[in-house]
């Protein structure tokens, strides 16, 4: 069967990637002749399909097993994982939360567990860059919602880039729950997108304490992009 033009450009975008181990976005569009936003999304399409994985700059090759393994799912597929424990995640994380705190929560379907926790609660702010979390919260009317803006990553509804930056390095938040996709001592709490990392890196520097919340399931698993050192955050909830 031929491939389509689309079909062509990414299996030669594929090829430099793989066989580098990774590729800017300028090199990408030489090989391929294509314009950045033509690059940008075909970059995209092969992260949704488990083939690469999305940097700042262009993209790595994603070798899937050799990273002691934390898979990266859907946030449909993640649901279901775990519930129990990350719903009594959840409800601890909401007993930190105090009137007149500004909240940040970042994607995730622990910390999307705690948006439905705190929809009770009066006078706080929650800032998140997730969209579904946003939406969650439409209707809790003692809740003021700030959106940081920017691209939506699809597998985690994160909005990602330069417009999040820019507002996010304006906020002042009192308490963050930061998820993470895997939790080990030597790399410490860690997910797949650099683009996620450093926007949850923007938020840690914003905030005056920052919870990692997570179950079982990631301890003692590493995915490609450290967000934090270990020992580095205000304390740790798990279901453990």
């Amino acid at each position: 069967m031929m491939q389509s033009k689309g079909e062509q450009r990414r299996t030669k975008m594929l090829e430099r990637i793989k066989q580098a181990g990774k590729a800017s976005i300028s090199e990408l569009m030489d090989i391929t002749e294509s314009s950045i936003a033509t690059v940008r999304r075909d970059l995209e399409a092969l992260e949704q399909s488990n083939l690469i994985i999305r940097t700042i700059g262009g993209a790595v090759y994603d070798e899937g097993s050799g990273r002691n393994n934390a898979a990266e799912l859907a946030f449909a597929d993640k649901r279901s994982v775990s519930k129990e424990g990350k719903e009594r995640i959840a409800a601890d994380a909401a007993t930190l939360v105090e009137e007149g705190d500004v909240i940040c929560l970042t994607g995730g379907t622990t910390t999307f567990l705690i948006a439905k926790a705190l929809k009770n609660h009066q006078n706080i702010t929650v800032v998140t860059n997730a969209v579904n979390i946003a939406a969650e919260l439409f209707d809790a009317e003692g809740v003021q919602v700030v959106v940081s803006g920017g691209v939506m990553r699809h597998k985690s509804y994160e909005l990602i880039g330069p417009l999040a930056e820019s507002v996010i390095e304006k906020l002042n938040i009192t308490k963050m729950f930061l998820g993470v996709d895997g939790v080990s001592r030597e790399h410490g709490f860690t997910t797949h997108s650099e683009l996620e990392a450093r926007i949850a890196q923007l938020f840690i520097a914003r905030s005056s304490q920052v919870y990692a919340v997570y179950d079982q399931t990631k301890l003692q698993k590493s995915a490609l992009f450290t967000i934090i050192p270990y020992d580095g955050v205000t304390g740790v909830i798990t279901d453990l």
